[in-house]
Parts: C-alpha cells; structure tokens; sequence
C-alpha cells in the first residue's frame, strides 16, 4: 500500500468521528459490500466510475450537472457519491436526478435525500448513497445528477477522462439543482466530480458487468459525447437480451495490475471498491496488461501471478471472471520490443488456456492485423496503435461470448456491421457502404433481412439481395450498398443506420449498428452577392452550400512581404463601425502555417488601397491576428499565439481605424486577441473568407477551409 492510501486511512479513522453528526449512518456506504448489500438489497448498479484523483478548483457556491448513459433500466434509482483520495469532507447542500432533455436540460429534476436529510457531509474516503427516488429510468436512456455545494468548495475528487461534456454554474452561481433548463451552467468540463455510481431497481436486470480495466475500457480515443466506448457497446448487445444486465465501467487510464502510484491504484488495491463492492456484480471482464507488459516493467509471469489474484478474490466472493486476451500494440511509441512481445502472448496463453477464468474475451483477435498480429488492423487503429476506434471498440464487445456472462438471457444471435468505420461522401456524388451480418450463435437463424436508416433526402442501391433464407453458426451475410447523399445534404458528419431482422427460437429479433458518414465539398461556385478574389499562383476553387463555403487556396505566404491568398467576400459590407464574424469548421493540407479566417480591407481585391486585417487559425501559431500599419497592402503586424483549435469563432471588431481581434470555441464566451491600429481604413469596406496555404516551404500544395457561418453587423 502506498504512503498516500495509508495517510488517507488515518484521516478517513478521524474523519468518521468528526462527521457522525452531520450526516446520518443510513447515508453513509461502508467499503465493504456486505453491508451495503444487507441494507438495501435488490438494488443493480447501471453506471459506474473509477474516482482516482482530486484537485482544488478554486470556486464557491457552485452546481455541477453530471450526464451519465446508464445501461439497465428501472422503476427506481439512487446515486452513490465518492470522497475518495482526499483529506477533507465534503458537503452536498442538495441534489437532484432527472431525465436528460439535452444538453444540460433535465425534465422535472427528482429531489434525492442521504438518510432523509438533502444536505449530506461525506467524510475524506468515504462514500454515501443516496435514497431510493421513484423514476422511471428507461435501458440506454442519458440521466442528468446535479450537486450543489455549498461555500467554498476546497477539492474535487474526480475521474478525469470523462469523455462527456460536463456543466458548471460559474463561481457564486448558487443552487441550480432543481433547474429544469440550463441556462445558468455555463461553464464546463470532462471529468466526473463525486459521482461514482448509479444504482436501479424495479427493471428486468439479472446483475451487473464489471468491466475492469485501463485507457482502452476508459474509452481513450473513442468519440466524446457519443458513449461508443467498448462497455457502452457491450451494454447496447445486453439491453436486447429478454433479461439484461447493468454494464459498468471501471477503467482507468494507466492503469496497471501489477503496480500502481499515487492517485491510480493497481487493479488489485481497487478490485474491492471498485468491483467487489459493486451493487449486483455478477461478472468481472478484466482487461489489463498492456500497460504492465510495456511501460510497466512487469514481466509475462507477474501479470499472470496478478491476474490469478484478482480470479482467486472475486471467486471467493462468487463472481465470475472473463479474461480479456492483451491488445497488440506495436508502433505506439517505443515500448515494443520482440522480448515484450513474447511476453504478451505469454499472457494471453494464459487468457485462453491457462483454466483460471470462467472464460475469455478474444480481444486481440478482434482487432490485430492478420498479416502482422503484433499490430492493430488499420480499420480499428485510432492511430496512436494502443487505443482502438469506435469500430474497434464495437469488435471489442462483440468479441464477448453474452452467454458466457451468465447474467442475460435469451440473447440476439445475429450482429449487424456497418463498415468503414467513417465513409467520406462526396457532395453531389456517391460512395460504398457494406453492411455484414454475423450468426454469433450455436445455432441457424432465418429470414434475414437487412435495411440502412439514411438522413432524409438520401438514397441508397444494394449490389445484390438485402435478404438471407439461413445463417448457419458462425456464417455472415454482406451486402454493398452505393449511397448517394441529398443534393443540398450539408457537408459534414451525417448518421447512416443499418437494422437486420432475423427469426430466432420462434419469433423475430433485430439487431442495428451505426457510422457517421463524412460529407465533403467539391469545387463549384459562389451565389451573389458573394465574390471570389485570388493573389496565388495555384489556381483557386471555391464552393458554397447555404451558409457553408469551402476555399481551395494556394499561396506561399499570408504575412510580410507576401500576400497570397484567396477569399470569398462581400463587397461594402464592413461598417465604419461593426462587427465581421466567421466560424473556421476546420483546415486540413498543405504545411502546418497555412491559414484561414476572416479578412476585411478597403478593397479586398486591391489591399493597397488600404483598410487591410486579418483573424486567421494555424495549425503551428494558433491564432493570427495581421494588419497592414502603413497602407501598402502588406500585413506587416502580427499578434496571437496560443494552441490551434476547430471549429473557431473568430471576430473583428472595427471602430473607425481601430480593429479589435476576438476568438471563441463555442461562439459564446469570446477571447480578445490583441487590437491594433490600421491608420489607412476609411469609409464602408469589404469583408470576406479567406485562406492561403503558406506553402512557400511546401511548393504547390493546396489548403482546403471550411466555414460554415460568416456575418456583418453595423
């Protein structure tokens, strides 16, 4: 044990004490299970996380509203709150629960109460749950926990990789619990503060899956705000089941089973709160290693000794244990080597055949490269060849055999795929889809018929029958589809569905799968009033689609003695006194100066004429704010800096010869950049869109922007 957990324990022995007046025994959960379990028996846990960290935040009198994808559902809910790694309580002045309406919305938030009181103090360490609330919790419905607290609040104990958005009232924002709107929380983050469980009763749920792991189960290059982490997959394939089961995740990024540090305790020191103490465990996955095996220094036979451990505790305690064979990992960093290599599959020698687990989970057959299995396949490599896509998270939960959990029952056999994982489409043209239906199960299905979900205005061609008579165990089915996007279908991501319907031990079963499709411009035109101007030697294209443009740019230079670029404008559209505002969705090609923003000038098409600024994002200097101070056309002041990010808000604001440079990620809260003096503007100016590739080191290559808001205001 670490120097940190046993100063902690001291305080936790004291802070009992000095807490036993302010909170009821009711409230407070004890770290072993078997109370908690005796005291309030039934209850299933359907959302869960791993609390490893605290950290000041320097703020009073504030509300936290805390979205969580639960997995089962029921008729009744309780949250279970952590004080874990701190050396101070905590108090909760009041508390809510609801129904997600969107974003930061909740429909008729429920009060929650700790032993019949709504303010609750929880001791350093400790934990508390709340009471039961009546709430109908739909399976895969997003619940919204809102937390009060009081004066100043002097630490948050928290898991930090969040991946969801997570909303704050600003400091001195009072008690917003019962909101149902959420106008007052503006400000936000992505850890989960306090909150480390949610609990249901009343559903059709037989127990609950703990998922035990690190990054990759933590959901580390999944989407955000999107819950396609591999537990949340495996919760979409159980809540099909006839009765299901509560999927939680306990993974932590870094995390190790053999070794842990302060603030990320190993699986082994966190097996007990984390799994064994969970409400209506019947299952643990463990899958850990990696990091063991690669940075960790561990050897292939301590990872096995500390996978051993885990199986012997949680059989003791009646849970069966699923191995989850180690993912390859070549090319992420320079932790592989040939005699690590020869580690892992020491390890998953182990997963497969060693007899210890109740069963295992393929993981590294789901995802590595045939061709060379010490790597990820391309198609479920995040890129960083450790964490896996969205669609190597979907191979991660169908790697696992539902049967083998022995918590759900009467389970689809057929999965539907939708592969590529992110097809592009062009605007105006079409691209291939295929859609693979698999028979996981033991035996043949019928009548399989399969049909994509397109946004409204598409259309899709299958080559050859979306129908299949029979799947044998194990067979598949695939159709290619040739979809065509709506003519004026926005550029961007669009969701594409695709649903299989089979008949199953007598009657019909459905299965359904998902990808965000990328819709990409292609060179066209611009509508009146708006205008094009070039300076590059590369040819430049545009194209408009509504309030979207694209700019294919070239240019060797936007700064100092070059002026390369080319912009889609409005003519006389900068007031002597205004506003000129552009969103910059994203850039990609050519070299890491290249630019894109707004610009405003006397006459854009001659910037001698003066009146000449520039608000631009860069991949290499962030934001770029230019101006010409002498009125030869040539930007020949610079100020900006700071991280490149999109999609940017950017703004200029002009007072007679004065321009003031702002910038925004979300259009709301703006970031003044710098202001300066443009001596040569005079009278009503043009203002436009513009972009250069900045390829003087990079001849020839071509920048591609996309904007997809721009506006003036007097």
């Amino acid at each position: 044990m670490s120097k940190r957990l046993e100063h902690l324990r001291g305080h936790r022995r004291f802070a009992v004490l000095a807490t036993a007046l302010a909170a009821t025994v009711a409230a407070l959960l004890p770290v072993a299970p078997a109370a908690a379990e005796t005291a309030q028996p039934g209850w299933t846990g359907t959302w869960a996380t791993a609390q490893h960290a605290s950290y000041d935040p320097g703020t009073s009198e504030v509300t936290v509203r805390i979205p969580v994808r639960v997995s089962a559902g029921g008729s009744s809910v309780r949250i279970r709150l952590t004080n874990d790694f701190t050396t101070e309580p905590v108090t909760i002045g009041h508390a809510t629960v609801g129904l997600r309406e969107g974003g930061s919305a909740v429909t008729k938030p429920q009060k929650l109460r700790f032993g019949g009181k709504s303010e609750v103090t929880i001791a350093a360490g400790e934990q508390a749950a709340s009471d039961q609330v009546q709430l109908t919790v739909p399976a895969r419905s997003d619940l919204v926990v809102s937390l009060y607290f009081p004066g100043r609040l002097t630490h948050i104990s928290q898991h930090w990789m969040g991946l969801q958005t997570v909303y704050w009232t600003p400091d001195g924002g009072g008690d917003h619990t019962s909101d149902s709107d959420g106008d007052a929380f503006t400000k936000t983050d992505s850890t989960f503060p306090f909150l480390t469980g949610v609990d249901v009763q009343g559903g059709n749920a037989a127990g609950a899956v703990v998922a035990l792991g690190d990054s990759i189960t933590d959901g580390a290059a999944s989407t955000s705000n999107a819950n396609r982490r591999w537990p949340d997959d495996l919760a979409a394939r159980l809540a099909a089941c006839s009765t299901t089961a509560g999927v939680l995740n306990e993974g932590i990024s870094g995390n190790r089973i053999t070794a842990g540090v302060d603030g990320n305790p190993s699986a082994l020191d966190r097996l007990e709160r984390d799994v064994l103490s969970q409400p209506g465990a019947r299952t643990v996955v463990l899958f850990e290693g990696v990091n063991d095996l690669s940075w960790g220094g561990a050897t292939g036979d301590q990872v096995i000794d500390g996978m051993k451990e885990i199986v012997r505790r949680a059989h003791e305690r009646g849970l069966r244990v699923i191995g989850a064979t180690v993912v390859p990992y070549r090319g992420w960093g320079d932790w592989w080597t040939e005699a690590k290599e020869a580690d892992r599959q020491k390890v998953n020698t182990f997963v497969r055949d060693g007899g210890v687990f109740d069963g295992y989970a393929d993981f590294d057959k789901a995802v590595r490269d045939p061709d060379d299995p010490t790597r990820y396949g391309a198609a479920f490599d995040s890129g960083d060849h450790l964490h896996p896509n969205d669609t190597g998270m979907k191979a991660f939960a169908d790697a696992v055999d539902l049967a083998g959990l022995r918590v759900a029952r009467d389970c689809p056999s057929a999965r539907v795929r939708l592969t590529p994982y992110r097809p592009t489409l062009q605007a105006g043209g079409d691209g291939k889809i295929t859609s693979t239906v698999t028979n996981t199960g033991t035996e043949t299905v019928t009548q399989v018929s399969t049909r994509l979900d397109l946004p409204d205005g598409w259309s899709a061609e299958p080559a050859g029958s979306t129908r299949t008579r029979s799947l044998a165990p194990g067979d598949s089915a695939k159709v290619t589809w040739t979809v065509t996007p709506a003519a004026d279908a926005a550029w961007g991501t669009h969701e594409i569905g695709v649903r299989t319907s089979f008949f199953q031990d007598g009657r019909t079963r459905h299965d359904s799968d998902s990808v965000d499709a990328t819709v990409t411009p292609v060179p066209s035109s611009v509508r009146a009033p708006y205008l094009t101007t070039a300076t590059t030697t590369e040819q430049a294209q545009y194209a408009q689609n509504g309030d979207q443009f694209a700019i294919w740019a070239g240019g060797q230079d936007l700064s100092g003695w070059k002026d390369e670029k080319a912009a889609v404008y409005l003519a006389d559209a900068a007031p002597p006194s205004g506003t000129v505002t552009a969103r910059v969705v994203g850039q990609t090609g050519s070299g890491p100066s290249a630019k894109a923003g707004i610009a405003v000038a006397n006459d854009l098409t001659a910037p001698e004429a003066g009146g000449y600024a520039v608000l631009t994002m860069s991949a290499q200097f962030g934001l770029e704010f230019l101006t010409d101070s002498d009125g030869d056309g040539k930007l020949d002041t610079w100020a900006g800096g700071g991280s490149s990010y999109h999609p940017a808000w950017l703004k200029l604001v002009r007072d007679g010869t004065s321009y003031t440079a702002y910038a925004s990620s979300d259009g709301a809260a703006w970031q003044q950049v710098a202001t300066a003096t443009v001596p040569s503007a005079s009278g009503t100016g043009d203002a436009g869109l513009v972009a250069s590739a900045v390829n003087l080191n990079y001849p020839g290559q071509i920048t591609t922007a996309l904007f997809d808001s721009f506006s003036t205001h007097a």
